[in-house]
C-alpha cells in the first residue's frame, strides 16, 4: 500500500522514501540470512520485495540532485536516512545491479554524458528533466495520502534546480518537528519555490503534522520535443479564498535555458512568486532591478530576467538538515498590474 506503482513511497518525501527502501532491503537481508528461521511465507515474498526495491531505487535516483543527495520536497532533511549512495551499495549487495531503467537515471542526477532526459513519476506526481549541466525537479503532486498528510508541506507546484552540478533554486527544507512558529513557517508556501496568493498557504498546514484543506493539482500537460520540455499544471488550493483564484505554472526547459511562467486565474489581492537560492550561490542584481546574475562556486554564472512583476531580494532560511538553519537569499517577484509573471534563467 505504501509503495506506488512508480516506486515512490506514498508520503511523497524523499527522506521517508529512503527510510522505506532501507526497510525493504532489511527484509530481504533477513529472509536471505535466516532462511531456516523466518516463516516460509516471508521467504516466498523475497522475489516480490526485490522487484519492489528495484522500483524504489529508480524513484530515489530520480529525486536526487547531481550532488547525489535528496531533494527537499515535503518533510525532508539530509542525514536522517542512509544516503542514496549507501542504499545503492546495500541494494547491489543484496539484489544485484539495477536494471537499465534505473541506471538510465542514476544517482548522479541522470546527466551522464550530458544527454537530455525526461522522466514522469506519474503515480507520485513528480517530473524530472535533465539537460547538459542542469537538472530540474518539478512538483505536480498531491500533498500525500488523504488519511496521512503528516509530513506534507504547502509546496504544490514548487521546483528545485541544479546547474553546473550545484543546487541553485531550492525549497526551504526541514530543520525541526513539533509545534512552534519555525515548524509552521518551514511547512508554509512562502518557504518554497512557488507562488503565494493573498498571503495564504496553498494547503492549510497546522499543528506540526496536520493539514486541513489541501491543494490538488489538475490540468497537468507535458509536451516533448527533441530537446525541449513544456510542463504545465494548476492547483485548486486557493479556491477557498476570495475571488476563487487558481495558480497555474508552466516550466519550459531546454539546454541552457529555463523559463517559468506563473499565472493567477480569478480574483486576487496579492501574489508573490518566490525562487529560493542555495546559500552557496550569489545573487547579483543589475541596475534595472529586473535582471541579474547567479554565480555558483567556481565562478560560473547564470543570467536571470523577470517580466510582469516587481523583483526584490529577500532574506530566507535554508534547512538542509535537522537542527540546521542557514541564512540565504530569495528572489521574490510581486505580481504587478497583470495576472502573470515570468522568470527566465539562461546559462
Amino acid at each position: 500500500e505504501q509503495i506506488l506503482a512508480d516506486g515512490g513511497q506514498f508520503e511523497r518525501s524523499p527522506m521517508y522514501h529512503a527510510l522505506a527502501l532501507e526497510d525493504v532491503l532489511d527484509l530481504i537481508n533477513v529472509a536471505n540470512a535466516y532462511r531456516d528461521r523466518v516463516p516460509a511465507k516471508w521467504r516466498g515474498f523475497v522475489a516480490s520485495w526485490t522487484a519492489l526495491a528495484q522500483r524504489m531505487r529508480l524513484w530515489l535516483a530520480a529525486m536526487c540532485h547531481p550532488d547525489g543527495e535528496i531533494s527537499l520536497f515535503n518533510d525532508a532533511a539530509i542525514g536522517i536516512a542512509p544516503s542514496p549512495a549507501e542504499l545503492e551499495r546495500y541494494a547491489n549487495e543484496l539484489v544485484g545491479k539495477p536494471g537499465t531503467a534505473v541506471a538510465s537515471v542514476g544517482a548522479d542526477g541522470g546527466a551522464n554524458g550530458g544527454a537530455f532526459r525526461y522522466l514522469h513519476l506519474a503515480d507520485s506526481g513528480y517530473v524530472r528533466a535533465d539537460a547538459p549541466e542542469a537538472a530540474l525537479l518539478m512538483d505536480v503532486a498531491p500533498v500525500g495520502p488523504d488519511y496521512l498528510p503528516a509530513h506534507a508541506h504547502a509546496d504544490t507546484l514548487s521546483f528545485e534546480l541544479s546547474i553546473f552540478g550545484q543546487r541553485v533554486i531550492v525549497n526551504g527544507g526541514t530543520s525541526r518537528y513539533g509545534l512552534g512558529p519555525e515548524r509552521e513557517a518551514e511547512r508554509g508556501t512562502p518557504a518554497h519555490s512557488t507562488v503565494t496568493v493573498n498571503g495564504q498557504d496553498s494547503s492549510e498546514v497546522w499543528a506540526g503534522f496536520r493539514v486541513a484543506r489541501r491543494a490538488r493539482p489538475f490540468d497537468l500537460a507535458v509536451r516533448r520535443a527533441a530537446e525541449r520540455r513544456r510542463v504545465s499544471c494548476a492547483h485548486d488550493g486557493c479556491l477557498r479564498l476570495s475571488g476563487r483564484p487558481v495558480h497555474r505554472r508552466t516550466w519550459l526547459f531546454q539546454p541552457g535555458r529555463l523559463r517559468v511562467e506563473d499565472r493567477i486565474e480569478g480574483g486576487f489581492e496579492s501574489a508573490v512568486a518566490r525562487f529560493h537560492l542555495h546559500p552557496a550561490v550569489e545573487c547579483i542584481l543589475d541596475e534595472s532591478g529586473s535582471s541579474g546574475r547567479i554565480r555558483v562556486a567556481g565562478g560560473r554564472e547564470a543570467q536571470w530576467r523577470i517580466s510582469g512583476g516587481l523583483t526584490r531580494v529577500e532574506r530566507s532560511i535554508y534547512c538542509p538538515e535537522f537542527g540546521r538553519r542557514e541564512p540565504t537569499q530569495c528572489l521574490a517577484v510581486e505580481f504587478g498590474g497583470g495576472a502573470s509573471v515570468c522568470m527566465e534563467l539562461t546559462w
